[in-house]
């Protein structure tokens, strides 16, 4: 049976058809208000963005799904976790003032911003799930505490999960450092011939685990915690990893850790994935690169596979942007996500996710 993703475009010559009507309009028809219910302390989940990123949700959209949340007589708060890599959200204080900078303050956002995981990551709640690599999973305490939660996302690429939108926002999103840090197992490695000893993967790396020998940079495996700054930042793309090894057991550790964010939830959980500034990059780097593809719209739905699904194949859809990050597959059809990064394979998300029997891939696409 397919499950229903509604689906608004960003085309509007009223005001009846502006992008906060849309939004407003789209919770009302996925008729989230049935997984929302009185007094619920309602979890808004989104990613406030890294300082310097600036391709995060709009916090104006985010207050329509406040203000309907609120009138479904719910208490919402929004809400994000600590990273595991330095920056400007690795611990609470930092997070609350990076999301205010961003304007995901009470009077824009209209609900407290709570971090999830406490101040330093260490408010956690273990759930079991029996699965294939965990046992159980280290969740966000308050992530766990929510009644109801609502998953904002913002659709774009990743340069190892491939894309990041419900799952992804579920999975790494929900996860304190602990979890985060169980994810990603897998190590890179420098690639001596390219290295240019520029030392930018030094400053990145949250563990020191990085120095440069004869002016070469060096990663030392066992420090190492995997969080993937190094390759992001390297300006010659001189560190890499085993993608046929360490990916799709990454990618399999990513699904199973958003199971256990959704577990317990069914019923009580939205999806709205945000197909704007469909950028290479997460929004965790402190910038934000030139879109791949034009904008396309808003998907809502409580099926996070099937959302997922429909998302990535509406971007693949798209005749891709010459002057971007997509060095291949430009073609309407074509998989974007690896036109920018071959060895990555964003499908898998979806793949295993259906296996857990977190939804289906086989959606109905409903405009509204």
């Amino acid at each position: 049976m397919k499950s229903p993703v509604y689906f608004a475009s960003l085309v509007a010559r009223t005001d009846q058809e502006s992008t906060i009507a849309k939004v407003q309009r789209l919770f009302d028809r996925v008729e989230f208000r049935a997984c929302v219910h009185k007094n619920d302390r309602t979890a808004i989940k989104l990613h406030f963005g890294e300082l310097g990123n600036d391709s995060y949700i709009n916090p104006v959209f985010v207050r329509q799904v406040v203000d309907k949340v609120k009138g479904a007589g719910a208490l919402p708060f929004v809400t994000d976790t600590n990273t595991l890599y330095l920056g400007s959200r690795s611990n609470a204080v930092d997070h609350i003032t990076t999301a205010i900078l961003h304007g995901f303050d009470y009077a824009v956002v209209g609900a407290p911003v709570i971090i999830a995981d406490g101040l330093c990551g260490k408010n956690i709640a273990r759930v079991k799930i029996d699965k294939k690599h965990f046992e159980k999973v280290a969740i966000a305490g308050d992530i766990v505490a929510s009644d109801s939660m609502i998953v904002l996302s913002h659709f774009k690429g990743h340069d190892v999960a491939g894309f990041g939108g419900a799952i992804k926002n579920l999975g790494m999103g929900c996860a304190p450092p602990e979890g985060k840090r169980a994810q990603h197992k897998a190590r890179p490695f420098s690639i001596q011939d390219r290295c240019t000893g520029c030392g930018t993967c030094v400053k990145v790396c949250p563990k020191s685990a990085i120095t440069l020998v004869n002016e070469k940079s060096t990663i030392d495996r066992d420090l190492c915690i995997g969080c993937f700054e190094c390759m992001t930042v390297c300006p010659a793309h001189a560190i890499d990893i085993d993608w046929e090894i360490e990916i799709p057991p990454f990618v399999e550790r990513l699904v199973e850790y958003a199971y256990g964010a959704w577990l317990g939830k069914q019923g009580k959980i939205g999806f709205v994935n945000f197909l704007t500034r469909i950028t290479p990059d997460c929004d965790c780097v402190p910038w934000s690169d030139a879109s791949i593809v034009p904008d396309i719209g808003i998907l809502a739905s409580t099926d996070p596979v099937a959302i997922d699904a429909a998302s990535y194949d509406l971007v693949n859809q798209q005749l891709g942007f010459i002057d971007s990050r997509l060095t291949s597959h430009h073609k309407c059809g074509e998989d974007k996500f690896k036109g920018m990064r071959a060895n990555t394979d964003g499908r898998r998300q979806v793949e295993y996710a259906e296996e857990l029997g977190m939804g289906t891939s086989q959606y109905e696409l409903i405009r509204i």
